[in-house]
């Protein structure tokens, strides 16, 4: 058996640094929007995260100086309103995921000493899709096109009747279109971590930031479908007239709130966790001493992404919801704050074991400004959890104080103080310490001068959400002191952008390790990354390998060189991280940006009900998308390569070891939380209105013949699927037997769809008329866009098969198709269940 701890110690040809600068190099000039390079996209896709971190911040100054006094006319009620929903929106969705999802693109492979991501085109369209979208729905505000139903868009506030226009639809498909570009993050994240890790890094010597990334990624693929759901539920009503949201057709607005808020606050979670990796991975360097508690935070981070799922209703407690769930909501929301102190307490532990050798500078400013800030939003946190006094705030400004405390100190500030840490990484020049000082103090002070008085406003009844109030009630004095701290907030931000203009200089690292730390990513690196990819023996190999940088450099460790004459990367096992084969990945290339373009193109066109260009862009989006997959399933004609210490690695590989199979059951996940969160909808409308599920409030169901019907073609196309993985014939063959059993599966899937559709149409049932006619055509929905998706990637494989570019041993194209079909046909069977099976058994 090959020892895969050997290194190679020969010295290695001069000429193959050079395929290695030109195999990587960044594109040049206008045509730099092509790559793919996760530094450029990871830097750029940072960059625009934080200009709309600026911009909401502009609209917050605005609403700061509109509230500074009483009676205050400054801005009008209705601009208000959409300034304060796209401030909101905008710094959740379009800057504080974004942001840390950023970090994760342009970090990862480098503590990884990964050269990139395993799907960077993927990467690539997923950050250009937010782009575009992202910038489309700011610009709403100086339109008057914004919506202006609050960043949570409760109904029936937000239904057609009450939000006519296109207002709320923007931020309906707008925001729905961006989280599914942050859902194509996730999945990259997700594959990278575990796939792409250098040999030796297993589990339990892997970077905590890596730790907080998987879980970021990981509750992104099941918070995430709920409100992508939610949005979809709410724009239907608002165009169709399908009632899921109105009472009097036997929808419910609370079920919105229920949605909405298991995504949104496992999401204050998201943003946090990766902040804390970050800190995580400062303090050590800080300290000069390895992280204390390593295992006890990861167990933290685990079980802080785990209770964050239960504490949903902790915004509900005021809607009259049962006192014994409140009892269960109020103690998760509690017992929350126990990971959480952990991993405060080994920050404290760290400091304090390298307090000789602890350094005052810019970013440990900003950690020690977090801590503090941090602290105060967790201390406000346990008492908005307990129940009797949510009942007195809720609602009021006390509560905007304590989520600005979380949100703010828990993520803004070591955001900063990751700006000033890793920018020598990208830049040429380190930020000025001098003028970081500055930036601290003044966001320090200003932050804190600005929030903490509001929640003396909100004790003494100041209601959040209101664009002006009367000056008598005593409120002038602390919102006055809260606009000076905001503005004093906002010129630490100035003078940080005005250091970064001046210093900021990308496409060149900086000192080599300015800060001696430990860790992976600040080893010698160009546009390829890490010369050689080393072999780890310990969480902070540069310190416990003192000869480490030196060997990556000279190239003495794994895959030196470009071998295949392309991008590669090892991929490693999951667990242990041993060697098990080479990733060849694709370069610049228009199609994902193309693709990003047309795909926000469909869904704002939607938006303006442009109904038939939209779907030419729809089109012209899919073809963008097919173009670009084409070429990424290069086959196994390279063989095996040498990559270094007498190992051998082949370049292609099919079924669970591949990384394109662990891609789609990523993709799974995230299919099948989607669906659950639908059948909860379904449920949760049950239980509010169950005389709409009777016989009487309904039409009929369906005969017991037509779900029969329906599950023999599911039946019958999985079975034609598995025929065709059994006929796939050998390399340079071709066959009709494999196209013929394909078809017939996508025949029978779209067959079982119209059986579905047809037998509740011949009931009468409509899904305008009440909620569960609503609820029933929802699902056939959602089973179509699977069914869509599948015949798109059917009609892909059959195409891939007639050039030759499929068979029994180049299968991976087959074997996702494989995959997402068995699925489709398990969520399928399991709705026909629901559908015709649950109202037979309540009626």
């Amino acid at each position: 058996m090959v020892d895969f701890t050997a290194i190679n110690p020969t010295p290695r040809p001069p000429g193959e640094l050079e395929e290695l600068k030109r195999v990587w190099a960044t594109p040049k000039g206008w045509r730099i929007v092509t790559a793919v390079n996760n530094t450029v996209i990871g830097l750029f896709y940072i960059g625009v995260a934080f200009l709309f971190f600026l911009m909401a911040g502009v609209l917050a100054l605005l609403m700061r100086t509109q509230l500074a006094v009483g009676d205050n006319n400054f801005i009008g009620q209705e601009l208000y309103n959409q300034m304060f929903t796209v401030h909101g929106t905008t710094m959740m969705f379009l800057f504080a995921v974004p942001a840390v999802e950023a970090l994760g693109v342009m970090l990862l492979p480098q503590m990884l000493a990964a050269r990139d991501l395993p799907f960077p085109r993927l990467s690539a369209f997923a950050i250009w899709a937010y782009v575009v979208g992202g910038l489309v729905f700011f610009s709403t505000i100086f339109y008057d096109l914004a919506p202006a139903g609050g960043w949570f868009m409760y109904p029936p506030l937000t239904l057609k009747e009450y939000s006519p226009g296109d207002n709320a639809d923007f931020w309906l498909l707008g925001i729905g279109f961006i989280e599914i570009s942050a859902i194509a993050g996730a999945v990259e994240i997700v594959v990278g971590t575990l796939r792409t890790r250098p040999p030796g890094m297993s589990l339990a010597k892997m970077p905590i930031f890596a730790w907080s990334m998987l879980i970021f990624a990981s509750m992104i693929m099941f918070a995430f479908p709920a409100v992508i759901l939610a949005t979809m539920m709410l724009e239907i009503e608002r165009s169709f007239g399908w009632p899921f949201f109105t009472a009097e057709f036997g929808g419910d607005s609370l079920l919105w709130q229920h949605l909405f808020w298991f995504f949104g606050h496992p999401e204050v979670y998201i943003i946090f966790l990766p902040a804390a990796g970050l800190v995580s991975m400062m303090v050590p360097t800080m300290a000069q001493t390895p992280l204390i508690g390593y295992r006890l935070i990861v167990v933290a981070l685990i079980a802080t992404g785990f209770f964050s799922f239960g504490l949903w209703v902790h915004h509900m407690f005021t809607t009259g919801i049962p006192a014994l769930s409140l009892a269960f909501f109020s103690a998760a929301s509690m017992a929350v704050a126990l990971p959480s102190s952990i991993q405060v307490f080994a920050w404290i532990a760290t400091i304090a074991a390298g307090r000789e050798r602890f350094r005052i500078t810019t970013p440990s400013l900003f950690i020690l400004g977090f801590l503090f800030i941090f602290t105060i939003g967790g201390l406000t946190g346990v008492m908005v959890a307990m129940v009797p006094f949510d009942f007195q705030v809720h609602d009021t400004y006390f509560v905007v104080a304590h989520f600005h405390y979380v949100l703010v100190g828990g993520m803004v500030f070591p955001l900063f103080a990751t700006f000033y840490y890793w920018t020598p990484m990208v830049s040429k020049n380190m930020l000025s310490e001098r003028l970081g000082r500055w930036v601290f103090w003044l966001m320090f002070l200003g932050f804190n001068i600005a929030f903490f008085p509001m929640h003396l406003t909100g004790l003494l009844g100041m209601p959040r959400r209101v664009w002006t109030y009367p000056s008598e009630l005593g409120w002038d004095t602390l919102n006055m002191i809260s606009t000076v701290g905001a503005y004093m907030l906002g010129a630490g931000v100035f003078l940080f952008v005005f250091d970064l203009l001046l210093r900021f200089r990308p496409g060149g690292s900086g000192p080599e390790n300015p800060w001696r730390a430990g860790t992976l990513e600040w080893l010698p690196n160009d546009v390829y990354s890490t010369r050689s990819i080393p072999l780890v023996t310990s969480r902070e190999p540069i310190w416990d390998q003192p000869d480490l940088a030196e060997d990556v450099r000279e190239g003495r460790y794994f895959l030196p060189n470009a071998p295949t004459g392309g991008r590669e990367t090892i991929v490693t096992s999951p667990i242990d991280a041993r060697p098990q084969y080479i990733i060849q990945m694709p370069g610049p290339g228009w199609p994902p940006l193309l693709a990003a373009i047309f795909t926000a193109a469909f869904f704002l066109l939607l938006t303006i009900k442009l109904v038939i260009v939209a779907a030419v862009c729809g089109v012209i989006a899919v073809a963008f998308c097919l173009i670009w997959t084409w070429s990424l399933d290069v086959g196994p004609a390279k063989g095996s390569i040498d990559i270094g210490g007498g190992i051998s690695l082949p370049t292609y590989v099919t079924g669970p070891t591949s990384h394109s199979w662990w891609a789609m059951v990523v993709l799974m996940f995230v299919a099948a939380s989607l669906y659950l969160a639908y059948v909860f909808s379904y449920l949760f409308l049950w239980t509010v209105s169950p005389e709409v599920w009777s016989p009487a409030g309904s039409p009929a169901l369906p005969a017991l013949s037509w779900p029969a019907a329906s599950t023999f073609l599911l039946l019958a196309g999985a079975t034609f699927v598995v025929a065709a993985g059994r006929l796939l014939p050998p390399a340079g063959k071709f066959g009709v037997a494999v196209p013929l059993a394909i078809f017939l599966a996508l025949a029978c899937l779209a067959g079982s769809l119209a059986i579905e559709i047809a037998g509740h149409w011949r009931t009468g049932l409509s899904p305008s008329a009440n909620a569960y006619g609503a609820m029933v055509y929802l699902g056939v929905f959602l089973f179509g866009q699977l069914a869509f998706a599948l015949v798109i990637i059917g009609l892909f494989t059959i195409a891939r098969h007639a050039a030759g570019k499929l068979d029994r041993e180049r299968r991976v194209t087959f074997d996702n198709l494989a995959l997402l079909y068995h699925y489709t046909v398990v969520q399928s069977l399991l709705g026909l269940a629901l559908i015709h099976g649950f109202p037979r058994l309540v009626g």
